[in-house]
């Protein structure tokens, strides 16, 4: 089965239960940009689509086409199957048919190997390489220092080095109390 979000499992979920499977009315929660960019993804996987609405019989309008006409969401098939609903045309496939995502692998068929992720590589002259140089420095770097030279927030220089070095890019921060300096964090050289 298809990955998909959480919002987007309530959106087809609602349509599957309407007899036209229009996808509208949205949740209460999604509005705005962050509606426009849920249901530009699930456009853009096929899992719904823009159908002219019929205006006359009250369906409700996604947007508006610009020429006194708009536009309704309609659940597809694939945004059907993708949350586990099988459609009548899906029940009759052509005979011999088979669905590739339930055949399993010869036992003794050799599997690629998956690409490793490709690595992360700060670019140069930015706050985010400047944290990290002053971090490799024999000496290290304390909060108040890499405040004054990147211009961040204290929580900004924490949250940086805890999220974007630590999680994103696997580098090892290491800290200790330093007498009449305070907390110093380090990198290991590179």
């Amino acid at each position: 089965m298809t990955k998909i979000s959480d919002t987007q499992a309530i959106i087809l979920s609602a349509a599957a239960q309407r007899e036209d499977r229009i996808a509208l009315p949205l949740p209460e929660s999604l509005r705005g940009g962050a509606a426009a960019k849920v249901v530009g993804a699930m456009l853009a996987k096929g899992f719904l689509q823009e159908v002219d609405a019929d205006m006359l019989k009250g369906e409700t309008v996604w947007r508006e086409t610009g020429d006194g006409h708009g536009v309704t969401l309609v659940a597809t098939e694939a945004g059907l199957t993708a949350i586990g609903i099988e459609t009548e045309d899906a029940k009759t496939a052509p005979a011999g048919a088979t669905d590739a995502a339930t055949e399993e692998p010869e036992p003794d068929t050799p599997t690629e190997p998956k690409a490793a992720p490709k690595a992360r590589i700060p670019r140069e002259g930015t706050k985010q390489a400047t944290l990290i140089a002053m971090l490799r420095a024999p000496d290290g770097a304390t909060i108040e220092e890499i405040m004054a030279a990147t211009g961040w927030q204290s929580h900004t220089v924490r949250g940086a080095m805890a999220g974007a070095l630590k999680k994103k890019l696997g580098l090892e921060v290491t800290s200790e109390k330093v007498e009449n300096r305070g907390r110093v964090y380090k990198l290991p050289a590179a």
